[in-house]
């Protein structure tokens, strides 16, 4: 998506389950960095924070369901498991035993995953504005639906019946309000012509399903882990109650809580504040080992 010399190069890695993993990859030879993407994005939308992370090695995979990667059309594919499973086929092809690991909403939340599966592959975890990291009560089932079919940043699923139309609509969504070239570049990447002549995400309908269900099942953080780790949170982001911090504060250690500005998708309005502070914390945590 960029013709700039820090573009990124396109891989796929071809799964044991058939499936396959499409991922971006900026070189370097430092300590390995994993860039995870929050619900109906990709890995594109960290194209501006990967170029100032050169003095290491940048990878953000297009998650199941998503971009370029495999969309299976059985809810049931997309667990949490399932997941943790596909990011570690991926480290293991790049010949790596640990990760530091960045993510971002629902991306933040299977970082959460990972590390208290496998607290040994996570050197360090950097958490932007984590969505629904707690298991949910089961009542919420029945109004889980309507949610996820109201909210706002879905709602680019589409379909629409051109280009303009889908662009139209993204104009009014907090991520690209803005509308600069960076946010345009993303959301383009995300788009696609469909078979029947509409546009829609590249993100499904079986993805967005299979995923709440799990996001409503499954809690992000259920044990202490002796993990460096950063909570960012926007002031106008979706964690604003005692309630909603209190896991990170209970079972991360040592964690570093920073308020920034701006709203859920603080990297895309304000990328400079987000991203320094994540290259500021990455830095402090250079070069270290694995977790015991």
């Amino acid at each position: 998506m960029d013709t700039t010399a820090n573009a990124p190069q396109r891989h796929r890695l071809d799964l044991p389950s058939g499936l396959h993993l499409s991922y971006l990859d900026w070189g370097g030879t430092g300590d390995r960095v994993i860039l995870l993407h929050g619900l109906a994005d990709h890995g594109g939308v960290w194209s501006s924070l990967a170029p100032r992370l050169a003095a290491y090695g940048c990878i953000a995979p297009d998650l199941r369901g998503h971009g370029e990667s495999s969309k299976p059309e059985d809810p049931t594919a997309y667990s949490f498991a399932a997941m943790v499973a596909d990011l570690q086929a991926l480290i293991a092809t790049l010949g790596e035993s640990s990760v530091h690991v960045v993510g971002h909403s629902w991306g933040a939340k299977v970082a959460c995953v990972w590390a208290t599966q496998a607290p040994e592959q996570v050197k360090s975890l950097t958490l932007v504005d984590p969505f629904l990291i707690q298991k949910l009560p089961g009542w919420m089932e029945l109004s889980f639906p309507i949610l996820y079919r109201t909210l706002p940043f879905l709602q680019l699923l589409g379909p629409f019946p051109s280009a303009e139309a889908a662009i139209a609509k993204a104009k009014t969504l907090k991520q690209y309000r803005e509308w600069t070239p960076f946010q345009e570049a993303i959301f383009r990447e995300g788009m696609e012509l469909k078979p029947d002549g509409q546009w829609g995400s590249k993100f499904t309908i079986a993805a967005r399903n299979g995923i709440f269900q799990e996001v409503m099942k499954v809690a992000g953080l259920t044990r202490s882990l002796p993990i460096p780790s950063l909570l960012l949170q926007p002031t106008a982001g979706v964690n604003r109650t005692a309630w909603q911090l209190a896991p990170y504060h209970r079972h991360l250690s040592p964690l570093t809580h920073h308020i920034i500005p701006g709203h859920h998708w603080a990297f895309l309005s304000d990328p400079d504040r987000c991203e320094t502070e994540i290259l500021t914390f990455l830095d402090q945590h250079r070069n270290r080992g694995t977790n015991s």
